[in-house]
């Protein structure tokens, strides 16, 4: 009986090994595929992540493995690209309720507790390990700097050897009134009562400055990264403050930080032309404050005109950052 009990778990592991490498081709076409991970259903029912790859000939056991922030998923090929050219696997994922892993009536971006983002991360991570690859680079933008600066801090897989962060949510880009004192009542308020909606406004000047339709460089899905910033929840806010308060208050993350933001924020009153040249989401002294608090090993770079996502910039600052990031990358021995 024990040698059939065992011979059916190996069985068993088997088919979820085959199921996890069942890879089929992306949206975004050139080599680049995807693969649903069922994840633990939770408050609002089933949820999955999406791992998204493209392979390098010359990668090696090298990977890149990237996050994408709030209203957004990824889409950033040109990005991939070039990683894949540097010789540098590439991954990305799609967290739940995001992209490509939204499913039939699900509340797009919800989220109770940052660290519901764990297990995607994990997944993909193990992904990435099935593929022999241990030396893993994780990047993160803007909500996802946020994720994955917090998974570093609090629970690292030991194969991530380096922490890329483009434009990381580390705080609230509001007054102070708003910060000591509003948001500390919505988290309150949001443990208990946590669907009740806060608007963001009806800002159209990031995308537009994104989207080729309105004279931008890019084309993107805008069913999953909508044109004006979607309302959130109370327990949204409460789950953003908390993480970002355990990074202002207990950093300590143990691999090199590559820490990056634009020179510049928009400000109320600034023409439109301002948007295509600065961090129209957060302000970059935030970002630069608490940044540098992540580790002691932080090396921190202002990009010049660059977007809050600063991949998506104009081309002679993206080709300035990639310089700097590859030159970076090969300091660490990555």
């Amino acid at each position: 009986m024990k040698k059939i009990f065992i011979a059916a778990l190996c069985v068993a592991c088997t088919f979820v090994g085959l199921q996890a490498r069942v890879w089929e081709p992306d949206i975004l076409g050139d080599g680049y595929e995807m693969s649903y991970v069922d994840q633990v259903r939770d408050y609002s029912g089933p949820v999955r992540s999406t791992v998204i790859r493209k392979l390098s000939a010359c990668g090696g056991n090298r990977g890149v493995l990237y996050v994408h922030g709030f209203n957004d998923y990824f889409f950033q090929k040109e990005m991939g690209d070039m990683f894949v050219d540097s010789y540098y696997n590439f991954y990305a994922v799609d967290l739940r309720k995001y992209g490509r892993s939204i499913m039939p009536g699900q509340k797009k971006f919800q989220v109770r507790d940052m660290n519901e983002y764990f297990a995607d991360i994990d997944s993909a991570v193990a992904c990435m390990k099935r593929d022999g690859i241990d030396e893993i680079i994780l990047m993160g933008h803007s909500t996802g700097g946020l994720t994955t600066a917090l998974y570093m801090n609090e629970k690292p897989d030991p194969s991530i050897k380096a922490l890329i962060l483009n434009s990381p949510f580390l705080d609230w880009n509001q007054s102070a009134f708003q910060e000591k004192l509003l948001i500390p009542a919505v988290d309150t308020f949001g443990g208990l009562f946590p669907d009740i909606a806060i608007s963001q406004g009806d800002s159209r000047g990031y995308s537009e400055s994104l989207l080729k339709r309105y004279g931008g460089e890019w084309e993107y899905n805008t069913d999953w990264k909508l044109e004006v910033s979607p309302d959130v929840d109370t327990g949204w806010i409460r789950a953003i403050d908390l993480a970002q308060g355990i990074l202002q208050n207990d950093p300590h993350i143990r691999v090199p930080v590559l820490l990056m933001h634009s020179d510049r924020s928009v400000k109320e009153g600034d023409p439109s032309s301002v948007y295509g040249e600065a961090d129209a989401v957060l302000d970059v002294a935030d970002i630069s404050r608490y940044g540098r608090r992540l580790g002691i090993m932080v090396t921190e770079i202002t990009v010049n005109g660059g977007l809050h996502d600063l991949v998506l910039s104009r081309p002679e600052v993206r080709k300035a950052l990639y310089a700097y990031m590859f030159g970076w990358l090969s300091r660490q021995g990555l």
